[in-house]
């Protein structure tokens, strides 16, 4: 097998077997550690720690240690989460959540940096295009990497279904189950008891395992990064300051179509925390039980995968003014990238760590309201966006065309 795609199959599986781990586990949150909110506040912390990490963490590590080095150690931080709930308490989940925090931007940065040399050094070989073999290297790996949803959920579905501790529900309990839950912790009174210590460390164990495993494939069998391969990636890395990086990030708020689109990226982050903290818990836990998270997630997981590449395909007819994409902040700011990413990864995080943050304080239904309100915001928005954009490069054939050529899963790295 060439060695380059021997890495990047090595780097795919590496991160199925984390991320069906940690997948899995922050679906159950707010489920499994309900107790006084313990489990949405770790979750909110964790992003938090993730704007921090974002800013300054990953041209440092991998400068440092190597790419291989840096996705095997920020590898490790997931793992101490999974360790931090075996038990659980503010005192083990709250440190263990900023450690995975402060994990992730380095762990993703180094897994982009890496595929992205390793395709530009096979096409210098082959005498190829260096941007469709990198494209080529990310459709592997969002291929195998974006069923780790499926499988997390499954095994938790597997495993806490044999729980044996089930209960009637009864109409008062379902009162307090769906958009206008109540505000205490029904979890364990409706659908089904809270699973025993002996399932949960089952399950624990299981996912703990499967991070051990993507730590071991990725030190085993992932290849150094040669020094004269990486010393151009790392001047890039290294040629702007945090300081600089921060000021930067927040100089790119004067442009207009940045501040417009802070509602959609906040909606991001607000929608998939109210998925993770609280779908999950009043609408599938107080009604079904806990064993039917995974089973529900598993759907999610699966027609969100279909979706991406039915509209990946769509958008290379229709353009982006018909669907909302990602990709949007490399086709909008393409001179001024690592600014623009840099605000998504920020008020995405923001939009996770607020939805978070409220989770235990409202309503379902009032919290969907937010949702809508600034789903609609987000929209009208937007469009001012693509207006601006057509106002200032009225009839422009290459717009377009550059719109239709840029790849959606590469625009993920950032």
């Amino acid at each position: 097998m060439e060695r380059n795609l021997k890495n990047v199959l090595v780097i795919s599986f590496g991160f199925l077997l984390l991320f069906t781990a940690y997948g899995g586990l922050q679906s159950l949150q707010s489920s499994l550690n309900s107790e006084e909110g313990l489990g949405v506040a770790s979750l909110s912390v964790l992003y938090a720690a993730l704007i921090l990490s974002s800013m300054f963490l990953p041209p440092i590590l991998i400068k440092k240690l190597g790419c291989k080095w840096t996705i095997a150690i920020s590898m490790c931080c997931y793992i101490a989460f999974s360790l931090g709930n075996f038990y659980a308490s503010w005192y083990t989940l709250i440190p263990t959540s900023v450690i995975l925090g402060l994990g992730g931007a380095p762990l993703w940065s180094a897994k982009c940096t890496y595929l992205t040399i390793a395709g530009t050094s096979y096409a210098e070989k082959a005498g190829k295009n260096a941007k469709d073999i990198i494209n080529q290297y990310f459709g592997v790996f969002f291929l195998v990497f974006q069923s780790s949803g499926i499988w997390g959920n499954l095994i938790s579905s597997l495993i806490l279904s044999q729980s044996s501790t089930k209960v009637e529900i009864s109409e008062e309990d379902l009162e307090c189950c769906g958009a206008y839950n109540c505000l205490t912790d029904t979890t364990n009174t409706t659908g089904s008891a809270k699973p025993s210590n002996s399932l949960i460390y089952t399950l624990l164990g299981v996912y703990t395992a499967s991070g051990v495993l993507a730590v071991l494939l990725v030190i085993i069998f992932l290849d150094q990064i040669k020094s004269d391969q990486a010393e151009t990636e790392k001047g890039k890395l290294e040629a702007p300051s945090f300081w600089s990086t921060f000021l930067a990030t927040f100089r790119h708020l004067k442009d207009k179509r940045q501040c417009l689109l802070i509602p959609l990226t906040m909606y991001s982050g607000f929608e998939q925390g109210f998925l993770s903290s609280d779908y999950t818990k009043v609408y599938v836990t107080c009604a079904l039980g806990i064993q039917y998270v995974g089973y529900v997630m598993i759907c999610f997981a699966a027609v969100n995968s279909l979706c991406s590449l039915l509209f990946g395909k769509i958008s290379q007819f229709t353009g982006r003014k018909l669907l909302f994409a990602l990709g949007l902040y490399g086709i909008l700011f393409e001179k001024h990238k690592e600014a623009a990413f840099a605000n998504y990864r920020l008020w995405e995080s923001l939009g996770f760590v607020i939805a978070f943050g409220y989770s235990t304080k409202l309503q379902a239904y009032i919290k969907l309201y937010i949702l809508l309100s600034v789903l609609v915001l987000s929209m009208v928005t937007y469009g001012a966006v693509e207006y601006l954009e057509a106002k200032s490069s009225p009839g422009t054939p290459t717009a377009t065309k550059k719109e239709n050529e840029r790849p959606f899963s590469q625009e993920t790295c950032m």
